[in-house]
């Protein structure tokens, strides 16, 4: 029975991982409408566990219960089975999450045949509950059946939250059925904006390395993964680019953010230098780092700059790149982003796991400047630079930035959590490094100048709104 009982232990130990790391944490679960049937049979899977740990830590199950039981753990691959459907349908699981189940699975197989004849003895008891113990691994499988029974609970619930289901913004261009190409579209923006555009009518090409990732998109699109495979455009909107605020800045990950950059906005260059008919205008994507940090400054389109770091430098580089295609007669705006608020990934979604549980708080000293912008208003607001077909810088901000500690306080207010432990600015030095210090501790104050000087209507342009329909049903 110890046997038993140890490797009950491992396969706690594992779900816990699979749950708090992959479920929580990297994939987010919890915040995606697509995952509320997910997470139902993760809530009514967890309760079987529950049971399953607390039975083999105090009970017998005898006579014809033993079978009841049997069902249960018949029941629990069932739910497992259609699990893995159902993520299959909904999303692309990394890989150390399939590793994660296949050993779970083997687990479980192992468990089955160490508990067959336990179960034969417990069929020869009277019929009723018998009260064991096993020294201190009773106490062991309490723990799992708590931890276990009230992680049920919480995804239970949970799955019911989602009221609506995120959808792409409506957005209207004026000239009908343009070639639109979009590269990154598989990223947080191009998503949206690709089938935004799609629903408008339009014919978008995506490129990409993953056309397995790109079948997201429904309606007409068309997915190639080089530049050889592409046709004439109207427009191309370049979004590509390494994450800035994903892991630890080693010399690889700095190469990395440079050029999937540089090299792809080189190479699109490169490819309306030879082309025949040229696009009429190139939207590519910068972000507010182009201003360096400053806690006193405030940026519009025309400020030469604060402190330079490694975020301003990349920005310019970049910038500087596609700016060349303006030789060629093409029109190209510079789309300098800040935080893009969605549930589904950037900033936002980084700070969901913390906050959810009560642990979320100021990083730092809490003053550096949040120049932030809603996902409906980014997808909108580059349909405005098509439209207006403004060239040169466009600052994708909302109207309103405000300081980290008060972004920190309404994200609490609005979540119903406290959000008052600090995260000191040394312990995210030591863990980050260098990203932590140029992205998380430092920030600037930027507004949209030429958004608002070209009658760009902002749909969210407080914080408060913007949250209230990020969050609205589904809290």
């Amino acid at each position: 029975m110890n046997t038993l009982l140890i490797i009950m232990t491992i396969q706690g130990c594992l779900g816990a991982f699979d749950t708090l790391y992959h479920h929580e944490f990297t994939e987010r679960l919890p915040w995606k409408p697509q995952a509320a049937q997910e997470l139902w049979i993760h809530g009514v899977r967890n309760f079987f566990y529950a049971v399953i740990f607390f039975s083999l830590g105090w009970l017998s199950w005898g006579g014809w219960l033993s079978c009841l039981f049997a069902a249960m753990l018949l029941g629990e691959i069932g739910l497992t089975l259609w699990d893995f459907v159902i993520e299959d349908r909904t999303r692309k699981l990394p890989a150390s999450e399939r590793i994660t189940h296949t050993i779970l699975a083997i687990n479980y197989g192992i468990i089955l045949a160490l508990l067959a004849p336990e179960m034969m003895r417990w069929s020869a008891l009277p019929t009723g509950f018998h009260v064991v113990f096993h020294d201190i691994w009773s106490w062991v499988m309490s723990i799992f059946a708590l931890g276990v029974l009230a992680w049920a609970l919480f995804d239970y619930s949970r799955s019911k939250r989602f009221k609506v289901v995120e959808s792409p913004p409506v957005l209207h261009l004026e000239v009908p059925r343009q070639r639109i190409l979009i590269t990154g579209g598989t990223g947080l923006i191009g998503r949206r904006l690709g089938q935004a555009l799609i629903n408008d009518g339009h014919d978008i090409t995506i490129l990409t390395r993953d056309k397995a990732k790109a079948a997201q998109f429904s309606g007409r699109v068309t997915l190639i993964d080089r530049l050889e495979d592409l046709r004439t455009v109207d427009i191309i909107v370049n979004l590509a680019g390494e994450s800035l605020s994903d892991g630890f800045w080693t010399r690889a990950k700095k190469q990395a953010m440079y050029d999937s950059r540089l090299k792809l906005t080189q190479a699109l260059a490169d490819w309306i230098a030879v082309a025949k008919e040229k696009p009429r205008h190139l939207i590519n994507a910068s972000a507010v780092g182009y201003y360096g940090h400053s806690e006193i400054l405030e940026f519009d389109e025309s400020s030469s700059g604060g402190k330079p770091d490694l975020a301003s430098d990349l920005c310019r580089q970049w910038e500087n790149c596609a700016g060349q295609v303006a030789s060629y007669g093409v029109k190209v705006s510079y789309l300098r982003l800040g935080l893009v608020m969605a549930l589904e990934g950037g900033a936002l979604a980084q700070m969901l796991f913390p906050s959810e549980f009560g642990i979320g708080g100021p990083m730092g000293h809490g003053r550096q400047w949040m120049s932030w912008i809603h996902i409906y208003d980014a997808c909108g607001l580059i349909a405005h630079i098509i439209n207006a077909r403004i060239d040169g810088p466009v600052n994708a901000t909302a109207p309103q930035p405000l300081r980290h500690k008060d972004f920190i306080r309404l994200l609490g207010r609005t979540m119903h959590r406290p959000a008052i432990l600090p995260l000191p600015g040394f312990a995210l030095k030591m863990g980050l490094g260098e990203m932590a210090e140029t992205i998380l501790l430092r920030g600037q104050k930027v507004v949209p100048k030429r958004a608002l000087e070209t009658g760009y209507l902002f749909r969210y342009p407080t914080l408060d709104l913007a949250f209230s329909q990020i969050f609205h049903g589904l809290i």
